[in-house]
């Protein structure tokens, strides 16, 4: 089921995912799942402000991250450890033993296994997606199984163009990513997803009104049962209103 929030800019977007998010944070353990990218920008930033006032703590969470480049070092300035490190933990209080992030170097068999493994076993109160031009969802690209768990994927080469702007070129962006599947997804309680811009409209129309199909990954959403969308209105484009 969609709950979906039409807003005028990037500001607005990133406020309404601040207070659906810090709802969660009032739970006794809460498990959040964060994604990277320029979507949760705004929300981290806003996350880090309300900490810096007193106004929430993180020190009673665990925190599952969504994917990671593979081949990249964790210092690396645009592995997605670093992303969230500079953009959130560092000026946080989550214990450093609560917070994981997928591996992109070492032996990826045995390290997806293990990642899989703390997944069941910490199922997220809240997971925060941001939404690829393709359909992505995570890096779970066309064609995904909707039974998925955390896999090495081949990135496409309309992903790797888009998040060719974070590196000097695009000869830098990996072709490899790990990211958790559709099904660990599906199993959060609550999916954040934010979207902004013209070029995800064509995406945010097809996961809600479209046929579902593996073509378009994150059509599989309509069969969750709370999905909060905040998009803005270059995103919402596309959507029909009454």
């Amino acid at each position: 089921m969609f709950e979906i929030h039409v807003l005028e800019d990037y500001e607005q977007v990133s406020q309404k995912a601040f207070e659906v998010f810090k709802e969660v944070l009032n739970e006794p353990h809460p498990v959040l799942g964060l994604a990277t990218g320029s979507s949760p920008v705004g929300l981290y930033a806003r996350l880090v402000a309300a900490y810096d006032k007193g106004e929430l703590s993180m020190k009673h969470v665990k925190t599952f991250n969504l994917d990671e480049y593979i081949g990249l070092d964790r210092n690396h300035p645009q592995s997605y450890y670093t992303f969230m490190y500079d953009n959130l933990f560092k000026h946080v209080d989550v214990p450093s033993e609560s917070i994981h992030i997928p591996q992109g170097k070492g032996a990826l068999e045995k390290l997806t296994k293990e990642y899989e493994a703390l997944l069941v076993q910490n199922p997220q109160d809240i997971q925060v997606l941001g939404l690829g031009s393709n359909g992505h969802i995570g890096f779970n690209e066309p064609g995904s199984e909707w039974d998925s768990v955390v896999h090495v994927v081949n990135l496409k080469p309309e992903t790797r163009v888009d998040n060719a702007r974070f590196f000097e070129s695009i000869d830098e962006v990996p072709d490899f990513a790990v990211t958790m599947g559709i099904a660990d997804i599906m199993r959060a309680k609550k999916i954040l997803l934010i979207a902004t811009g013209k070029k995800k409209a064509e995406a945010i129309n097809e996961m809600i009104n479209g046929e579902l199909r593996n073509e378009v990954p994150c059509t599989i959403l309509q069969k969750h049962p709370h999905v909060v969308v905040i998009v803005d209105k270059a995103a919402g484009s596309k959507l029909k209103h009454d």
